[in-house]
């Protein structure tokens, strides 16, 4: 296979969970960029159909929308069946969805501990295996789970998004040890300090923004797109033997003490 081909999505059809802004819409755009048709979910029908409008617009790719909440069982299934049947079987799904909680541990009540754990690594299981018991069937597909540098690392305050990460990478090799065999790839991708909406106050703030520059071998902050070349090498024929693994992005911040 020639190189180019390598990165070729074309033909291929992905599902990109919490994909309505941010980086889930990023990596969207990415992946349509390399050929893929897109489905895009969240919980904001409104802000969905303009994430797919825009979406359509800027990259040319089919983009469909589909709202549902990743942590409901029977939504999940449901939606899963609807896309399947409705737009065809899909080759690729980004676990994307996450919330953030910032609280420390003597004070963070257990419901809020939860909502966490459940947003962030229940979801990928549930629609993770419902994805799966389709590509299984058909011998083939890509899964890529949204992990962090918080995989590794801990900081005061977000000890409940710390955990939820670092389970999802060990559910990233538990789905690699059950379903590597029957032709599935699954991986994770771990962000470092990204700019988005969310992180706006973080970047604004002058005392964090040096700590984080200085804290990073880069010397700055990643941008969503710094995360798109290697969601597509994930997605891709290129990481057909890569499988169990997370691949830090984060400028070396993972690298250094």
């Amino acid at each position: 296979m020639k190189t180019p081909a390598l990165f070729d999505l074309t033909g291929r059809r992905a599902l990109v969970t919490g994909s309505s802004k941010g980086i889930g819409a990023a990596l969207a755009a990415g992946l349509a960029e390399a050929g893929a048709e897109l489905v895009l979910n969240g919980r904001d029908a409104t802000a969905l159909d303009r994430a797919r409008e825009d979406l359509t617009e800027r990259t040319g790719a089919k983009v469909h929308a589909m709202a549902f909440d990743v942590t409901d069982e029977t939504a999940v299934r449901r939606a899963v069946r609807d896309i399947e049947d409705g737009i065809g079987p899909l080759d690729i799904l980004v676990n994307n969805t996450g919330v953030q909680h910032r609280e420390l541990l003597l004070e963070v009540s257990a419901a809020n501990f939860e909502r966490v754990l459940h947003t962030n690594l229940t979801s990928a299981f549930l629609v993770g295996r419902t994805v799966a018991a389709g590509m299984v069937e058909r011998g083939h597909g890509k899964i890529v789970n949204v992990c962090s540098v918080q995989t590794w690392l801990a900081r005061p305050g977000i000890a409940a998004y710390a955990a939820s990460k670092g389970g999802l990478a060990m559910l990233t090799r538990g789905m690699c040890a059950e379903w590597a065999g029957s032709g599935l790839t699954v991986n994770a991708l771990a962000p470092g300090y990204v700019v988005t909406e969310l992180t706006r106050p973080l970047v604004q703030d002058p005392a964090f923004d040096s700590w984080i520059r200085g804290r990073t071998p880069a010397g700055r902050w990643a941008s969503v797109e710094d995360l798109v070349g290697t969601l597509v090498w994930l997605a891709a024929p290129a990481s057909d033997f890569v499988n169990g693994q997370v691949i830090a992005v984060d400028g070396g911040l993972t690298a250094v003490v």
